[in-house]
């Protein structure tokens, strides 16, 4: 009997994942809640546990590959059972593939060190791309013609509009034949070689990863299968370079500068994990800079080229989808916040010292929304199809910037909430954003957005909508600015509000009145307690 590994829930506003880093390959003995495999989106890293203790049985979807929520992931076999069988050569195989090797090769089209046994051909296969993707490049390839290739040993990268998808090898062999060349564009159902299963031959060049030359005669065919002189059969142990380092580990080494050896891995082998890069000490090499025409070695040297991250990737894909999506229409304002700055300086001490919290300004502007939201609903709502829904709540999306990319975790029932519970919350959110601890809980369910591009010194700018909401709110830098009042000249701390909003939904008279309302607030924090 086998249990189904699923992708589990990714929050209401999450439509696909893409698997990461397999910790665990088929065979391998698997306990309850271990972590098998982890799945990035555009807001979160989300590791998926076992559901049973047994054996993993198979893997259904290759790291780099596109799920949707509740998609196979793999398959985990009682531990009764044993799960794949292994592919041990029996004597009598052995006998045939020593025979085989002392024969001249008699067909060109056989691959140089390939066994004469009745080996079954097995297909390699363009991997699932994901619903809307119907062809991808092939970039590279990490073996040649007649190299020796284990299961699950990465053969080549194909390269998609959304992501680089790496093919393992679905058998143990030999690399018969490549039949889609570097840079041939294949559709989702193509065939990408041919491998013999269970044949012996030449250990690869591989591309990421160079091996020395085996010693001795690189004409015998079985020279392959000797290690360095003096080598016995219990030498076999994987050397750091021949270990296949996880796809997330190489372009986090890569973003962040890190040299491989700098790294120590924790994974099977010293396969190096996600995890691994972010324990290491950033330096070491730089990425590696992208080749140049030798008539511009010399711009080369002054430009470096490094993959986006698949959260990087996702991230521009959905803002870009906000923008072809929704009606979006920015306006603006502007609040005098020296009300607030007093009232701060008034009660500081005395509010952390009963909340145990600094106040800040984020409670003020959250408390604000959330008023100006009961007055004009349609910003708190969502089209669905031609359906429009209003939330009776606010689930306040609080925008963090963090090293990976801009992270929105929510502070739920914020209307409902006192100032110290949401100083708090937002404490706690903005903590768990930094260290990389947020849940999807934490990201799920918001109603509405408020970004503060003010910390990084921004005077203006236009945010854009975070879909399904229909309106986001900017704050901005809060600058000492020469102001009008009650008929005299006088230096006052302003700051530039932004609203942008869904027109599909959301009037002109009704953004213009839910900001206005924002900076009346604001501007007299007594108002909100008088519900005005």
């Amino acid at each position: 009997m086998s249990t189904e590994v699923r992708v589990p829930t990714l929050g209401e506003s999450v439509t696909e994942a893409t698997v990461a880093t397999w910790f665990k390959k088929p065979g391998d003995a698997v306990e309850v809640d271990e972590m098998l495999c982890e799945l990035e989106t555009d807001k979160v890293t989300v590791e998926v546990p076992s559901p049973a203790a047994g054996v993993l049985e198979a893997i259904i979807a290759e790291e780099g590959e596109t799920v949707s929520p509740d998609a196979l992931l793999a398959q985990i076999a009682d531990a009764g059972n044993a799960g794949p069988e292994e592919t041990k050569p029996r004597p009598d195989d052995a006998e045939a593939e020593t025979e085989s090797s002392e024969e001249p090769a008699q067909e060109p089209q056989k691959a140089k060190g390939q066994s004469e046994m009745s080996g079954k051909s097995v297909d390699v296969m363009v991997p699932s791309l994901g619903e809307s993707v119907t062809e991808a490049t092939v970039a590279t390839w990490f073996k040649k013609a007649g190299d020796s290739v284990e299961v699950d040993e990465m053969l080549c990268e194909l390269e998609t509009d959304k992501v680089s998808v790496e093919v393992p090898s679905p058998a143990a062999g030999v690399l018969a034949e490549i039949v889609a060349e570097e840079g041939s564009t294949v559709d989702a159902k193509a065939r990408l070689a041919v491998i013999t299963e269970g044949a012996s031959g030449e250990k690869s060049d591989d591309k990421s990863a160079p091996e020395p030359e085996a010693s001795g005669d690189n004409d015998d065919d079985t020279a392959s299968d000797v290690g360095s002189p003096g080598a016995g059969p219990e030498d076999t142990k994987p050397r750091k370079d021949d270990v296949e380092d996880a796809p997330s580990a190489k372009k986090a080494m890569a973003e962040k500068g890190i040299d491989r050896d700098a790294v120590q891995g924790s994974g099977k082998d010293g396969r190096v994990m996600k995890e691994d890069v972010a324990k290491a000490k950033s330096g070491g090499d730089k990425p590696a800079r992208a080749p140049a025409a030798p008539a511009s070695a010399d711009q080369a040297d002054r430009q470096e080229r490094v993959k986006m991250t698949r959260l990087r990737q996702t991230i521009a894909r959905r803002l870009k989808d906000a923008q072809n999506n929704a009606a979006m229409l920015t306006t603006y304002n502007e609040a005098d916040m020296k009300a607030i700055m007093d009232l701060r300086n008034d009660y500081k001490e005395s509010f952390e010292k009963k909340h145990g919290v600094k106040l800040g300004f984020m409670s003020f502007f959250v408390k604000a929304c959330c008023h100006a939201l009961q007055e004009v609903p349609e910003v708190n709502a969502e089209i669905d199809g031609t359906d429009v829904i209003y939330k009776h709540f606010v689930n306040m999306g609080v925008a963090v910037g963090t090293p990976n990319g801009l992270v929105v975790p929510v502070v739920k029932d914020a209307d409902q909430r006192s100032f110290a519970e949401i100083e708090k919350e937002i404490g706690e959110l903005g903590k768990k954003a930094r260290d990389g601890k947020l849940t999807m809980a934490d990201m799920q369910g918001g109603t509405f957005t408020i970004s503060n591009g003010g910390v990084y010194g921004s005077l203006m700018s236009s945010p854009i909508l975070n879909p399904p909401q229909s309106g986001i709110l900017g704050m901005h830098k809060i600058q000492d600015r020469p102001m009008a009042v009650g008929g005299e000249i006088v230096i006052r701390p302003m700051m530039y509000l932004a609203l942008s909003y869904d027109h599909r939904i959301v009037d002109g008279k009704g953004a213009v009145t839910f900001l206005v309302r924002v900076k009346e607030a604001l501007e007299d924090p007594r108002r909100l307690l008088m519900d005005l």
